[in-house]
Parts: C-alpha cells; structure tokens; sequence
C-alpha cells in the first residue's frame, strides 16, 4: 500500500506546484457548458498526474475529471482523479482548492491524497492504516450533538432552482451552528476528517470529488455512508460523512428536509 500512496503524494506535490505557481497569475477560463469553469491550470495538473499514472502503472484504470484519462471499468485498480477540486475559487484567487487523487481496488477506495498547494497541506490515507495531516495522524472531531456543530455542504454551478439541497441547507442552518459551503468537496472531507466540520453532505457528486476524501473520513474514525444511512458506492447520488457521534441526527434532519415542500430561488 505504501507503494501506491508514495507515488500519490509525489504526483498531487507536482501537480500542486503547477497550480500553486499560477494561482497568482492571470487565468485563461473557458466554460463546459453555461457555467462549469474549466482552467488551464486544471488542464496542465491532470496531464501531468494522468501522464504519470500511465508511466507508472499503465494496467490501472483513470477517471479524470477533464476527461484526459482512460476509464477502464473493467481494471481492478482505478484512480480517480480531481485536477482541481474548486476550480472556481482558484479563478476568483480564493485559496479554497486541491488536487484529490483516489485509487480504488474493485470499486474500494484503499489510498487516497488531497493536497492544498497554497497552505502546504497534505491530507494522506491508506485502508487500515489511519489518516494523516502533513505526517500526523487527525481524527474526526467528539463532538456529540447537532445542535453545537459546524457542518458543510455544496451547492451545483448549474439548475440551483431545482436543487433539493435547499431544503436541505435551511433545516440544517436552524438546527446547527452553521453551515459552511466553501466549494470543494474534497476539502470538506478532510475537514471533516481533521475535525474542522463535524459533517458534510451534499448531491451528485462524481467519483473524483470524493475517492480520496471518503477513505479520509473512515480512516480518521469518521462515517460515511448515503444521506439515507446505506452504503456510499463513490459517484453515488448522494453523499453524508460524519464524526458518527451526529450521524443519526444529521440523517433525522435529511429525513426532515427531504419531506419538506421545495424551496426554490
């Protein structure tokens, strides 16, 4: 394992390098679609990281978010791949943003790196072996009710009118004691993991947001699973990690939200 995670934390440091070096520098943005920003900077980090992967072990698959990679759903090993976990906060020069790379073994996320090139940040996980911050080992936080928790979630770029996660982020910002939405998934796991947020939840997320910052969660002692309390398969419709002191809390409020009529901007 030591291996795989080895090779992961020197890919995201170079990969990072590449866009901690432009973030001060004007960006060149383009647009998949109406509103999902796209870089170069993005485009440069996974050219590297998928370059390096089919270097080192051309029999794994890749699933990259700008589509550079060579998804193989057949390979027992697949990484995945987030360039730029927060794009649109490196194009707006907020410092909320990271490489995430997962590797998963038939579907199980078993390494996994999450690296914020501006604070020298290196969230590192492998199965079995606990999770880590920059070498020392984190941990989920102990606290124990909903009502004393900073949780997280995350909003799409596209069709917010119709996203359920309205609901969602009125019942928990009257029950908690707040809500962060700081545009990066991958980092709101590992600030989950480190104990920053006690919980994070959010909607359609792919595979590549969450392989690193899942396996983060569960090694730093934290659960994750679906907002209904089922397994969490990664590119699931819908996400919930947790401390596990307020898993059940947080899936009673979901369970509030989900029944409550829409609230639509």
């Amino acid at each position: 394992m030591s291996e795989y995670l080895d090779f992961a934390i020197e890919t995201a440091r170079e990969a990072g390098a590449i866009l901690r070096a432009e973030f001060d520098r004007p960006k060149e943005i383009s647009y998949k679609g109406e509103v999902d920003i796209v870089t170069e900077s993005d485009r440069r980090s996974e050219e590297l990281i998928v370059s390096w992967i089919r270097e080192k072990y051309p029999e794994h698959g890749i699933v990259a978010e700008e589509g550079s990679g060579t998804e193989a759903t057949n390979a027992k090993f697949c990484w995945h791949v987030d360039p730029l976990d927060g794009t649109t906060n490196f194009a707006h020069g907020y410092p909320c943003f990271a490489v995430s790379m997962g590797l998963a073994q038939d579907g199980v996320p078993i390494a996994g790196v999450v690296f914020n090139p501006v604070t020298d940040e290196m969230f590192t996980a492998a199965r079995g072996e606990g999770a880590f911050l920059n070498g020392k080992r984190i941990q989920v936080s102990a606290v124990d009710k909903l009502a004393v928790s900073l949780v997280a979630t995350g909003f799409p770029t596209h069709q917010r009118k119709r996203s359920a996660n309205m609901n969602y982020y009125w019942e928990f910002t009257l029950r908690t004691h707040g809500v962060r939405r700081d545009g990066a998934a991958a980092m709101d796991l590992c600030s989950v993991a480190c104990g920053r947020f006690d919980a994070f939840w959010e909607f359609g997320l792919k595979s590549w947001d969450t392989g690193a910052g899942v396996l983060l969660v569960e090694e730093a002692g934290g659960v994750v699973t679906d907002l209904h309390g089922g397994p969490y398969r990664l590119g699931g419709p819908h996400v919930l990690a947790t401390n596990g002191r307020v898993h059940a809390e947080v899936q009673e409020v979901a369970a509030i939200a989900e029944r409550s009529p829409a609230r639509l901007i």
